[in-house]
Formats: structure tokens, sequence, C-alpha cells
């Protein structure tokens, strides 16, 4: 049995954009609701959505249309990615969380060691601040933090090794301006 779409697929591959409105409407409100089934959250529904059709439109001459469910595969791997993303920051949240309450009663040591590590950082260059940040403070992966840098994946990791290189170095040298210190890098 043909799918009832190949006629649309057919001229949105020959770049028809009047198919792919087509096919958009025939199914944003029901990709809708199963990408808010999956991660819950509304506002996050509509930019999936969105990336869901922008993937079908760049990707449509890869994609198997002929594979049923071919458009609910799309937005069931990008909500399970970005819900994967949202438990990893959350994760990330809940350990800040625990450091600063340990932290807390240790007041303005902890003051020292913070300005000395925002010390070290500013002391890197612009794409390492960023590497740190994405890879260290953000919990991204080697890949994600090269997606968004629009870099290869081995020169975030390389970049990141020396700035983390960079990190121990600057504050073995300035440690002793910090009581109570070891390496906190």
């Amino acid at each position: 049995m043909r799918n009832p779409d190949s006629k649309l697929v057919t001229k949105m591959r020959a770049g028809d954009v009047t198919a792919f409105d087509n096919l958009y409407w025939r199914y944003y409100d029901v990709i809708y609701r199963n990408i808010v089934k999956l991660t819950k959250e509304p506002v996050a529904a509509k930019d999936i959505l969105q990336e869901v059709f922008i993937r079908m439109w760049e990707k449509r001459n890869e994609i198997n249309f002929e594979q049923p469910n071919w458009i609910f595969t799309i937005s069931f791997n990008l909500s399970i990615d970005y819900t994967r993303k949202r438990l990893r920051e959350q994760a990330l949240h809940k350990k800040l969380l625990v450091a600063g309450e340990q932290m807390a009663g240790s007041g303005s040591r902890y003051e020292e060691h913070y300005q000395l590590l925002k010390n070290a950082i500013e002391q890197l260059s612009p794409q390492k601040q960023k590497i740190i940040r994405l890879c260290k403070l953000e919990g991204k992966t080697y890949e994600e933090a090269a997606a968004e840098l629009q870099i290869s994946r081995h020169t975030v990791k390389e970049y990141l090794s020396a700035a983390m290189a960079s990190l121990r170095e600057y504050v073995r040298e300035h440690a002793g301006k910090v009581s109570g210190i070891g390496c906190i890098v």
C-alpha cells in the first residue's frame, strides 16, 4: 500500500515549499501533542516541533519516507535528546546546590577559592573559556560542545585538556594566597 503522503513527499524532495507546507499543517498538531507527552513541557515542545520540520526539510533527500511513522520517529528522537539534556542539567544543578550548601559553612574560604578559579578561567582564551563553560559547567559532551561551537570533537578535547592544564598551573602558582587550598581543579 502506498503512503498517502507520497505525492507531497516527492514534490517536497524536488524543493516544492508548498508541498512542505501541506505536510507541516497536516502533522503539526498531532506531532506537537506527542512531543508534549514525552517532554511534559509545552514551550520546549514548540521548539522541538520546529526542529522536527527544519530537519525534515534539510534532510528531505535522506529520510526514508516509506518507513511507517517517519515523522514520529524524528520527533521521538529529538524529544528524547531534549529530555536527556534536561536530566543532565538537573543533575548538574543538584550537584552545584549540594556543593554550595557544603561550602556555605566555610564562607570566606569558599569565596577565595571561587575567586581564584574565576581568575584562572579569565586567563584562558575566549574559545577555551567557552569550552570550559560548556563541558565542565553545563555538562555537555564533546560532541554537543563541538556542534555548538562549530568545531571538531577532537578540537574540543584538545582545548579542554589544554585549558585544564592551564587552570591547574594557575591554581598551583596562586594557591599560597588562599588559605587551606590544595588543588581545586
